[in-house]
């Protein structure tokens, strides 16, 4: 594809998805105080309802009409009136009136939370429930700052904070990975043993965590016992699989390339290296797509929080060493009455990794019974993963058994996390 236009085949697809029930679009200007016009896309699904359930994705990249559609398939199921908005930037809002991407200055979080805004007004909705995932939150919880009037209640499930998470995350990565905690203590030896003998890089350090969130630390210690026996093309074969699923860019489900600054920019994704082992901010700086420089926050959260009123349930994987649980707790603390949901099997992203977990929240929000979920974590964290997500997790651990079967695996795993709408079946 032309990354500067759109072409006939990208249009055809374009315009089947805007077909699609429920799909409508809504003018937005491209850079805020100019002329020029896009169209944003959005789509609502279910019996409309006084408080919608407004579900927005993590990312920077992740598109919603297509890729979450199985998602608001269950939720509608379970009584919800859902609305998605594609993210400016992304699958059916990539492009102006010409056909042409939009340009880096209409790319920011606060055109995004802007635009959430102008989907509701355009919606007629006077109040929702948000609900909020990794990258999500932030545009959350800047909604609330901005437009708190458009709040009725809110979930942020492995919840941002601010630039200085960072901190955390290094800290939540080292004390697992590198010192060892509880039950990751003999893999912490193992990682240390492969990053002296220059084994494991930054990028795989990274794949660790994200294994280790995925799967827990039997499946990482499986992986990681390959690795310390030189059997380095499983490891690689796995890394594949893996990008494939999270990170490869596919049109209209995931395609950070234009709007992957965000992170970098305005979230700081590639701090600093502070020169310490496992530093994730490397990771993020290798995986960057262009500028890795962080500018500047578009809201002070921090300050914020204590004037959210409106009921929030902060969802966190005892696993997760992306958001960790020290930025769960954190915002817990800031925001009035707040509830912690703390799932300690599960890893970053419950929304992706626990979708039942995810839609049962969201009914205890609707029920106003959202202090009851801190005595229902158990039975949450039971909860499936999504088919996708399973399938991954086997393919990785059927390396760890026999190392012969992992090309075939993960290619099963890829073409069904990759077909059209099938990474949340």
């Amino acid at each position: 594809m032309d990354p500067m236009t759109m072409t006939a085949d990208r249009r055809r697809v374009h315009d089947r998805l805007a077909a699609l029930p429920g799909v409508r679009s809504v003018r937005r200007p491209v850079v805020a105080d100019r002329s020029e016009r896009f169209d944003l896309f959005y789509v609502r699904a279910g019996e409309p309802s006084e408080h919608p359930l407004v579900i927005v994705p993590g990312g920077p990249g992740a598109a919603s009409i297509a890729l979450y559609r199985g998602l608001r398939k269950r939720a509608v199921a379970d009584g919800r009136d859902v609305i998605m908005v594609e993210h400016r930037g992304v699958g059916l809002s990539r492009h102006d009136d010409d056909g042409a991407d939009l340009p880096p200055e209409a790319l920011t979080i606060g055109a995004v939370v802007d635009d959430l805004a102008a989907v509701l007004d355009d919606a007629g909705v006077a109040s929702a429930v948000l609900y909020g995932t990794s990258y999500g939150t932030y545009l959350t919880a800047g909604l609330g700052v901005r437009r708190p009037d458009l709040v009725h209640a809110m979930v942020l499930d492995s919840p941002l904070l601010c630039a200085d998470d960072i901190d955390a995350m290094r800290t939540a990565v080292r004390r697992a990975l590198w010192d060892g905690d509880g039950e990751t203590v003999d893999l912490a030896a193992k990682i240390r043993d492969l990053v002296e003998h220059g084994v494991l890089d930054a990028a795989g350090a990274s794949r660790a965590a994200a294994m280790y969130g995925l799967g827990g630390p039997e499946l990482l210690g499986r992986q990681l016992d390959l690795l310390c026996h030189g059997h380095d093309w499983v490891w690689g074969a796995v890394g594949f699989g893996a990008r494939m699923f999270f990170e490869r860019s596919t049109p209209f489900h995931n395609e950070p390339d234009l709007v992957g600054r965000i992170g970098y920019r305005e979230l700081n994704y590639g701090a600093v290296p502070d020169g310490l082992p496992l530093d994730p901010a490397v990771a993020y700086r290798q995986a960057a797509r262009g500028e890795v420089e962080f500018i500047a926050e578009p809201f002070d959260l921090v300050a914020a929080m204590p004037r959210f009123s409106w009921p929030t349930a902060v969802v966190s994987g005892g696993r997760d060493l992306t958001t960790p649980r020290a930025v769960a707790h954190r915002i817990v603390d800031l925001i009035p009455d707040a509830v912690l949901v703390d799932l300690p099997t599960a890893g970053h992203g419950i929304l992706d990794t626990r979708e039942r977990a995810a839609l049962d929240v969201a009914a205890a929000v609707y029920a106003g019974a959202i202090d009851e979920l801190p005595s229902r974590t158990t039975d949450l964290d039971a909860t499936p993963s999504p088919l996708g997500v399973r399938l991954v997790t086997k393919a990785i651990a059927a390396a760890g058994a026999a190392e012969s079967v992992v090309p075939s695996a993960v290619r099963r795993v890829v073409r069904h996390v990759t077909a059209p709408g099938s990474a949340t079946s």
